[in-house]
């Protein structure tokens, strides 16, 4: 389903990567989240992104299997830390944050804040793929917090509305 462009609106995104499936390691959950895990090292550890002039940090602990927590929460979904499971459309991807963070600007990205919990998240939403990007401010740096796909209707309502 196609929905109604508005004026201006572009439809192309020519710095979003292509999505890491699980196909092309033939199936292999092991070698896949390897291979995601690798693409994540290599935005986020090897060679950070900056946010508006800020640097962008991860949340380390608690590791699990050696990988940061923010890597699980990027890759998983759940209510509760303990119970959060690998979502294989967030694995997919996983070369989309730092893109959008770099790209924030771009007029494809819609950008505001929001207060949660007595935080402050800034939301990064590419509408056009349905991926909306969270990041919390902290005391002279901020956190990545998670990335998922919007797929319930109202959640899209609520962000259309924002």
């Amino acid at each position: 389903m196609e929905r109604d462009l508005g004026a201006g609106e572009r439809t192309d995104v020519d710095w979003l990567p292509e999505l890491v499936l699980l196909e092309s390691f033939s199936g292999n959950w092991e070698n896949y989240l390897e291979a995601v895990y690798n693409c994540f090292k290599q935005d986020f550890i090897d060679n950070r992104p900056v946010f508006e002039g800020i640097k962008l940090a991860l949340k380390r602990h608690p590791l699990s299997s050696g990988k940061e927590a923010t890597f699980w929460h990027l890759i998983s979904a759940g209510q509760t830390e303990q119970e959060r499971v690998p979502d294989l459309r967030r694995c997919e991807r996983i070369r989309w944050p730092k893109p959008i963070i770099e790209n924030s600007k771009d007029t494809v990205i819609k950008c505001w804040k929001n207060v949660r919990r007595g935080e402050t998240r800034i939301c990064l939403w590419l509408e056009q793929h349905d991926y909306l990007l969270v990041l919390a401010e902290r005391k002279g740096y901020i956190l990545l917090w998670t990335g998922y796909l919007v797929i319930r209707p109202h959640q899209k309502r609520k962000l259309q509305n924002t």
